[in-house]
């Protein structure tokens, strides 16, 4: 681990974080439970601060920090914080024990935010740190392989003891290895229960699945749980054949076994992966060899939501054809890259490809009209499965087609951004003529603008309002159902989000030097810096914000 690359923060904090858009953040740092140069938290609720905004100062910014990093609910800041050649980890105001050294780039929080381990050095010895507590000391953490498991629960790292590694879970050391692979990290099942991961001993490689090592080969990969957590599978190379092994049996031996890792079903009872015997290529699903092929495309394979059905892309004499459920469709020169796409209720499959230099949408194997282009990105379908989309270009337009229902003609539609809304009865996209672009909404084409942030338009989760950031001159502003906002310097499109009801909205804004936390076009006490982007909490939303050397968390009830 290394000590060096902190960054320096005396009177230029700000503008630091401000540069680090959108990684601006710090906290306070404390000994003892008791803020280091802080006056006690305490709520800030002044006369003049806007209506429904209210504030609880966290502590003041240490003049040294680095590794800042949010936790996945953006509730949570943490940073490494540094004094005469020591440091310690700060969340949320709140600092860890001091050590010689904390290792940058090993700071992690839980999936559920409510856990932060990091690696440190303590005299001689290397250590990881639990929501505060020390584990055993190794020789080495290995940097980057600190991992929680998808329940929060339990915590599993690489360390190394004198010339050999062990997987640490729980605190407790595996059996030690040569080397363990996958970049080192031990891999949790989806259910949190299960642990595996790869090793190298004796110029052998094996897997590890709940502390049992199963045989040795020459080369191991693809690594995967299932999503019930019941099987675990990966590639096996012995000689020069590779097989696929799922819970300790080894299936058939082929030349070769696709790159990309086995596949299973959504509910875990089903698999399958692509295989090569001599110059034909094959999908094993569930054990059973399909139809040979000369090629079947790397991410192609893919089981529909239900687990029930199964499809890929196939190619024999230079043309290509979608295989679903075992049978075949229609030859065409190209399929779109990806694998076809499954309705969310698994009744339908639709897919692009392209015969005689021109490209269809074939939808439950009925091929729709022809195009010069289909946008990438497309079809989609509803939520409910029962209405479809794509962006498809036709005489040097761009159009979208709900429902076998061609749009109006645009320069351009840009890629992803049509849209159902979450109860399907509505579908928006972005489009753009003559340097300007639009949001279309059922069809109704809205205001023009200078340019639209990417990522929009989005639906509340009641489907019954849209939103867009849209750029005016060199002002940016939020319209939401069609009423725009007021402007500012700038939005950043990653802050946006619906209150959990659907009712109101957040998100950041620049305005000269300073950043703002904006609800339903209410702007909040001026910032410095926002540290944590607005997120929900209950009915309304919370934000850390920085204002001088002191960090807050803000809140916005309604």
């Amino acid at each position: 681990m290394s000590n060096r690359a902190y960054t320096t923060l005396v009177v230029a904090v700000t503008a630091m974080l401000l540069a680090a858009m959108p990684s601006y953040h710090s906290t306070s740092l404390m000994a003892g439970g008791q803020l280091v140069g802080a006056e006690p938290a305490a709520a800030r609720n002044e006369p003049n601060e806007p209506k429904h905004f209210t504030e609880v100062m966290l502590g003041l910014i240490p003049d040294q920090i680095s590794n800042i990093v949010r936790s996945p609910d953006q509730r949570h800041i943490a940073f490494i914080a540094v004094k005469n050649n020591k440091s310690q980890v700060v969340v949320d105001g709140n600092a860890g024990p001091v050590y010689d050294i904390v290792g940058e780039g090993t700071l992690v929080f839980s999936p559920d935010s409510n856990h932060m381990a990091y690696a440190v050095l303590k005299g001689n010895k290397q250590l990881v740190v639990v929501d505060g507590n020390d584990g055993p000391t190794y020789d080495g953490i290995w940097k980057s392989t600190l991992v929680f498991s998808p329940d929060s629960k339990r915590m599993g790292y690489t360390a190394q003891k004198g010339n050999k590694l062990v997987v640490v879970v729980d605190g407790q050391a595996g059996p030690e290895y040569d080397s363990i692979m996958m970049g080192s990290t031990p891999v949790f099942s989806p259910d949190s229960n299960r642990v595996a991961y790869m090793a190298w001993k004796g110029g052998q490689r094996l897997v590890v699945v709940d502390g049992q090592a199963g045989p040795a080969y020459d080369d191991i990969g693809s690594l995967v749980f299932s999503p019930d957590s019941r099987r675990v599978a990966y590639v096996s190379r012995k000689s020069m054949k590779r097989q696929v092994i799922v819970n300790g049996q080894a299936g058939p031996a082929y030349n070769d076994i696709g790159k990309d890792p086995p596949v299973f079903s959504p509910d875990g009872k089903r698999i399958a992966y692509r295989a090569r015997k001599d110059n034909k290529w094959q999908v094993i699903i569930d054990g059973q060899a399909e139809p040979e092929y000369d090629d079947i495309p790397e991410g192609t394979v893919v089981f529909s939501p239900d687990g029930k059905r199964a499809a890929y892309v196939a190619g024999n004499n230079r043309k290509q054809m979608v295989i679903v459920d075992g049978q075949a469709g229609p030859e065409y020169d190209i399929i779109k890259e990806g694998p076809p796409i499954f309705s969310p209720d698994s009744k339908r499959v639709a897919y692009a490809a392209k015969k005689d230099d021109k490209w269809q949408v074939v939808a439950d194997g009925n091929a729709g009209p022809e195009y010069d282009s289909i946008k990438e990105g497309s079809p989609v379908f509803s939520p409910d499965s029962n209405r479809m989309a794509y962006a498809a270009w036709k005489g040097n337009k761009w159009q979208v087609i709900v429902d076998n229902q061609s749009g109006p003609e645009y320069d351009d539609i840009p890629e992803g951004t049509v849209v159902f809304s979450p109860d399907s009865r509505r579908v928006a996209y972005t489009a753009r003529n003559n340097y300007k672009q639009t949001i279309v909404v059922d069809g109704n084409v809205g205001p023009e603008h200078d340019s639209i942030k990417k990522g929009f338009p989005i639906f509340s989760p009641d489907g019954k309002h849209i939103a867009y950031m849209a750029q005016k001159g060199n002002k940016w502003q939020v319209i939401v159902d069609d009423k725009a906002g007021a402007e500012y310097d700038d939005i950043l499109e990653s802050t946006f989000v619906f209150s959990s009801d659907g009712r109101h909205v957040a998100y950041m804004a620049k305005k000269g030097n300073k950043q703002l936390v904006v609800v339903d076009d209410q702007a909040g006490p001026e910032c410095d810096g926002i540290a944590s982007f607005p997120t929900v909490r209950g009915e309304g939303f919370e934000a850390i914000v920085i204002r001088g050397k002191t960090l807050y968390r803000m809140f916005w009830k309604p």
